[in-house]
């Protein structure tokens, strides 16, 4: 599949600038293993780049202009590297703008270029294409212009370039887009950005992503509303127990006993974040252990705290994991990101994919009539040069 979005980038570039591309970079989209929600409560995440990518083809320009063209959205624009970058109303290109902006910011020297992409990661369904879309696009700078760039840098930068994009999001996207390894998860810190790899060999299993194809317009005000309630809730926390300044640090008997000092959605909001941080190391030594089924039942009580206790699911959600629960072929699954939409994340063993998917897919349109959308998804590189064979 990937080679195919190779061969079509490739070919594009070469027809709009009569040369071959110097450089061809993969940059992966992400998926979230567990852990969620937790990013912005100093907690753990456990996440992994996939094998769906964006694909660009580089060069040089030698002028200060650049030119970028996004294939699959027939658009292109140029872009003076002389000039301030501004925010315009044609929002792809803004990742593109906060990228530069950031190289300049932090004084990189380089000269325009000319930059093609094309992507097989499904836009909208919570696999952080933007991500990719950011660290591919500046690990191609630097490897055009032999920045010199760390990895890790390039992840912050990444995230940088979001935030000036106006999207206030954790680190988790670009860290994993850019760290990620085939075949292992990433336990990232999100304290203190310390992370290590586990071995993501789920044996029997498959990874499937059920995307229910709602995106319901609670998310944004909900998403700001549930940071403020885990804030207050570990300032309540603090003032009882002063030596627990994180929610990482606190037992889950510390939040019971201050149940009573807390509003109920302030005590189930901090309910949660405790033990999803709990769930994230005992998914680790799950994988380590080779204990498959032990991660899937973790999948299924993050899902179930999601649902009753952070309250960013919805209807569509439930029904798919409260559907797939009752199948034995499937082990785990829950809502993966934000919530109110998006993808359902499963475990499902192998030889009963087809099965499973036909089946959900009428129960889904039979319920909802809407077409659930599918995604056979594996474990692998982070962003990386392509070298062809």
């Amino acid at each position: 599949m990937n080679d195919l979005l190779i061969k079509k980038t490739t070919a594009f570039f070469e027809e709009s600038f009569g040369s071959t591309p110097k450089k061809i970079v993969l940059s992966p989209g992400r998926i979230n293993i567990i852990g969620e929600h937790i990013d912005y409560n100093d907690g753990y995440v456990l996440p992994a780049a996939i094998d769906k990518i964006i694909c660009f083809a580089f060069e040089k320009s030698n002028s200060n202009t650049s030119k970028i063209i996004a294939i699959d959205l027939d658009d292109s624009f140029e872009v003076d590297l002389t000039t301030e970058m501004e925010l315009t109303d044609t929002v792809w290109t803004n990742y593109i703008r906060g990228v530069i902006n950031q190289l300049k910011i932090k004084g990189f020297k380089f000269d325009g270029f000319n930059c093609v992409f094309s992507s097989n990661i499904p836009v909208g369904s919570g696999l952080s294409s933007s991500a990719a879309l950011e660290c591919g696009f500046l690990f191609g700078i630097n490897e055009l212009f032999e920045l010199k760039i760390k990895p890790v840098d390039i992840a912050l930068m990444g995230q940088s370039a979001e935030h000036w994009v106006g999207i206030n999001c954790g680190i988790m996207d670009q860290f994993s887009s850019v760290m990620g390894k085939e075949n292992k998860v990433i336990k990232i810190d999100c304290k203190t950005l310390e992370y290590e790899y586990h071995n993501a060999d789920f044996n029997d299993y498959s990874l499937i992503l059920f995307d229910s194809n709602v995106k319901h317009s609670l998310f944004s005000s909900a998403y700001n509303t549930r940071r403020e309630e885990c804030e207050e809730g570990i300032s309540i926390i603090n003032a009882n127990f002063p030596e627990i300044s994180s929610f990482r640090d606190c037992k889950e008997e510390r939040v019971l006993s201050l149940k009573d000092k807390m509003s109920a959605n302030v005590f189930k909001r901090s309910i949660f974040v405790v033990k999803e941080i709990n769930r994230v190391k005992l998914a680790c030594d799950a994988l380590d252990a080779g204990n498959i089924e032990v991660l899937g039942q973790l999948m299924f009580e993050t899902h179930e705290g999601l649902s009753l206790d952070y309250e960013v699911s919805c209807a569509e959600l439930d029904f798919l994991v409260n559907t797939v629960k009752e199948d034995k072929s499937v082990i785990g699954s829950r809502l993966m990101g934000g919530g109110f939409g998006g993808c359902t994340i499963n475990l499902i063993k192998k030889g009963q994919e087809e099965t499973v998917k036909n089946k959900l897919s009428k129960l889904y349109q039979d319920e909802f009539g809407i077409e659930l959308k599918i995604y056979d998804v594996k474990i692998g590189n982070g962003t990386s040069l392509y070298i062809a064979k």
